[in-house]
């Protein structure tokens, strides 16, 4: 996918039905720990590098997204996040 502005990233997160998209950066080596919310979620990456994991379903398995990869998480599902060494920023929907 060709790098996309900021303002057209959220326009797109948009036009896949989220009616509350904003942009986040975070820093080097972020983690969130094991957490869920309440609905779905998309995120868009714009740059650096997203890295998930789904505790419940396989302890260990990491996945590694760059720039243009979608990642959906499904409402209630837990889920753990690390960004990488240069950070990463995104656009959220929910």
């Amino acid at each position: 996918m060709p790098s996309l502005s900021r303002q057209d990233a959220e326009a797109q997160v948009r036009s896949w039905g989220f009616p509350t998209v904003y942009t986040w950066t975070d820093g080097p080596r972020t983690h969130y720990p094991p957490h869920k919310h309440g609905g779905l979620t998309t995120h868009l990456i714009l740059s650096g590098e997203f890295t998930v994991t789904y505790p419940t379903d396989a302890p260990g398995k990491k996945e590694t997204f760059g720039p243009g990869a979608r990642i959906d998480v499904p409402a209630g599902k837990v889920h753990e996040v690390w960004m990488g060494a240069e950070g990463c920023t995104y656009v959220i929907g929910e």
